[in-house]
């Protein structure tokens, strides 16, 4: 495998975790009742389309191609939430439970990623970027589950 293969593959799982994310955060914002919750939940699809976007450019700059779509586990995920909220007595805990659970995951893929010596500087500094600001989405749904 050349170089340029191994570090879009790891890209592009990348970039399939934040298509699930995004449609998992979209989903969220339709179906929450507080107003800040819904608002919050679309600001993170937003982000999530644009870490896409910006990992989609990322990828192309190693002559690879961008996969599409998202991954059977981020459907399967969505299900789950689906059955969770719809079950659930308060259908906004259960999202933010979700959510929470969602980046915590993102968290330690991003860092997987960047353990690894091969990735260059510039896709390292994107990437840190974006782990960034999973944890920051991620602290504000902790403070959010405790005033819940």
């Amino acid at each position: 495998m050349r170089y340029s293969e191994k570090v879009s593959k790891k890209l592009n799982a990348l970039l399939e975790k934040n298509y699930d994310a995004e449609k998992g955060y979209k989903y969220a914002s339709e179906n929450a009742k507080n107003p800040q919750l819904k608002a919050f939940f679309s600001e993170r699809a937003q982000e999530r389309y644009d870490f896409g976007h910006e990992l989609k450019t990322e990828i192309r700059d190693f002559g690879e191609n961008p996969d599409k779509g998202s991954s059977l586990a981020g459907d399967a995920h969505r299900t789950w939430m689906n059955l969770k909220t719809n079950f659930s007595g308060n259908k906004d805990e259960a999202a933010l439970e979700e959510a929470i659970r969602g980046e915590k995951v993102a968290v330690d893929e991003y860092e997987d990623v960047l353990k690894d010596p091969e990735i260059p500087p510039t896709t390292a500094n994107l990437l840190l970027k974006q782990k960034n600001g999973i944890v920051a989405a991620l602290n504000k749904l902790k403070s959010m589950e405790l005033e819940a």
